[in-house]
């Protein structure tokens, strides 16, 4: 199905007559079970073998995390014989993990063949299923790699049990520099207050009263917070993906079987777990869901992902097209539906705050993260590259902050504006409102100020339940892959351990080519064969 036309569960709503799937395609028209056939008998084979090298690498990401990951200030494996070997051969971990990542990407790759729209057999949802959980598990009991986030998740969550206000105090503030849980948090962000909504700030509350500053125990029920949000996630994506025409195994494999979803999501445990669970189950209760039970229902429960981070906030207006075609398409229905979803977003929201005590603070820290200034974020190098380097370079002064508040601002603009166009552009049935979600948070997460890699996956979900556009599966595949190699496993710089990098990725690659030569002829094609179509070769 193209990206431009839209089905939903009442039909087609573009006015053209839609001709059945051709057989053989990997689309799904939405309430049916037509769709490709199973693997064959080579296929199963090679199945196996990529699950095999998959959970390969994601084990020796698990193993390398006790030496080369972002293990606490106090490492609990310190001082074990053989759980504490990696932390004494920080090289040999650091090459450990980047053969690891580097397994985990191919695996995932020669993954996408066997579920790739147009091929006449595919991966089953239980095949690929099964082999999410072999590829996550490891990293799912292993210490954090990629970030050192949930440590500050777990000193703003002890800021808001000591009764202080998170959105006013830091946790060096309110918990002093020589807590356990202050001590691990990253110097930039141990004296600024919460960025995050109301709600997740509650759920860390939760947590902390449970944990106190146990730092192992905290991290072990944030991990299992953020893993049931992605089950959750894994849920809602074969239903919205049938309700868009794509096949549900090609949703998930982009989606849930994405490395940067098994890196910073399973691993780096980021709140994006939230927002991706909570946001697309929203969407699927609200087009399930007889209405008003559904508007009310979808709308709530897309909140709550709002106020754990606001850009989730966003999907209630794209519900909110789903519901008015769904009504008639006429502006009246839209004017309805968008009332209704007012009063329930102003309702649930107070009583979100009023139920946290903080009040409004969160608004106020919504611009925190932004401290970080980072090349990968496009509105933020130009501000850099004009406000500096140009202005340096013509003898002009250093006007960096100044550039950087101007084009943050431009950023912000020209994301609204793609926002109300695409609703209008939805709303009028010329494209799948999940699609229009997916673009504008994706010009959200790349207008803004700062961007990080997981941030990709707010536009990643709806993208992958609603198109079957080769081109955008195929640059999604390079970005993913890209991406998913570019944070170290650390979570942090190399500081006095730039001299192990050189060794660590030599001794990854030598391995990896090894590997790669042992595999060869017993995996799928990365690139089709001369015949062309994925169809041909899978016959």
């Amino acid at each position: 199905m193209a990206a431009g036309e839209t089905t939903d569960a009442d039909g087609p709503t573009d006015g053209r007559d839609h001709a059945p799937e051709r057989a053989g395609t990997a689309t799904l028209a939405p309430g049916t079970d037509d769709g490709p056939g199973p693997l064959d008998r080579n296929e199963r084979r090679q199945l196996a073998l990529v699950r095999r090298f998959g959970t390969t690498g994601s084990l020796l990401l698990a193993f390398a995390a006790l030496g080369a990951g972002a293990a606490p200030v106090d490492n609990p494996v310190s001082g074990i014989r053989v759980l504490s070997l990696p932390a004494r051969m920080p090289t040999v971990a650091m090459a450990c993990a980047w053969l690891g990542m580097l397994m985990v990407v191919i695996g995932w790759l020669w993954l996408g063949r066997l579920a790739l729209p147009g091929r006449s057999r595919l991966v089953s949802r239980t095949q690929l299923g099964r082999t999410i959980v072999m590829w996550g598990f490891p990293l799912a009991i292993a210490p954090p790699l990629f970030s050192r986030d949930m440590y500050a998740y777990l000193a703003q969550s002890a800021v808001a049990a000591s009764g202080a206000d998170p959105y006013e105090f830091g946790p060096s503030e309110a918990l002093g520099v020589d807590n356990p849980l202050t001590a691990n948090v990253p110097n930039i962000w141990r004296d600024t207050p919460a960025p995050y909504g109301p709600l997740f700030l509650m759920f860390g509350r939760a947590i902390a009263a449970i944990v106190g500053d146990n730092v192992v125990f905290g991290v072990l029920l944030w991990r299992v917070v953020m893993l049931l949000s992605l089950a959750l996630a894994v849920w809602a994506i074969p239903h919205l993906a049938r309700r868009c025409g794509v096949h549900p195994v090609c949703a998930l494999w982009l989606c849930a079987a994405n490395p940067i979803v098994l890196f910073h999501v399973v691993s780096g445990m980021h709140n994006e777990a939230l927002l991706m669970g909570m946001m697309l189950a929203g969407i699927e209760l609200g087009l399930r869901l007889p209405r008003p039970a559904g508007l009310v229902v979808g709308a709530v429960v897309i909140v709550v992902a709002g106020a754990v981070k606001p850009p989730a906030f966003i999907a209630l207006g794209f519900l909110g097209i789903y519901l008015a075609r769904r009504r008639g398409g006429r502006i009246t229905d839209l004017l309805r539906v968008a009332a209704a979803l007012v009063v329930v977003f102003l309702v649930a929201m107070a009583v979100i705050t009023v139920a946290s005590g903080w009040g409004l603070g969160w608004l106020e820290t919504f611009d925190v993260p932004n401290r970080i200034k980072t090349w990968l974020a496009p509105m933020t190098a130009v501000g850099m590259f004009g406000g500096g380097g140009v202005s340096m370079l013509l003898r002009l002064g250093n006007h960096t902050d100044a550039m950087l508040s101007i084009t943050k601002i431009v950023g912000y603009g020209i994301s609204a504006l793609v926002c109300l166009r695409l609703l209008w552009t939805s709303f009028r049935g010329r494209m799948e409102p999940m699609t229009g979600l997916g673009i504008t948070l994706g010009a959200v997460a790349l207008l803004g100020p700062v961007l990080h890699p997981w941030y990709l996956l707010w536009a990643l979900a709806p993208l992958a339940v609603s198109t079957n556009d080769s081109r955008f599966r195929l640059v999604t595949m390079a970005i993913s892959a890209s991406v998913a190699l570019l944070v170290p496993p650390t979570g942090a710089g190399y500081v006095l351990r730039a001299y192990m990098i050189p060794f660590a990725v030599i001794a990854a690659l030598l391995a990896f080519a090894a590997i790669l030569l042992l595999t060869r002829g017993k995996v799928p094609r990365l690139l089709p064969t001369r015949g062309g179509s994925a169809a041909a070769e899978s016959r």
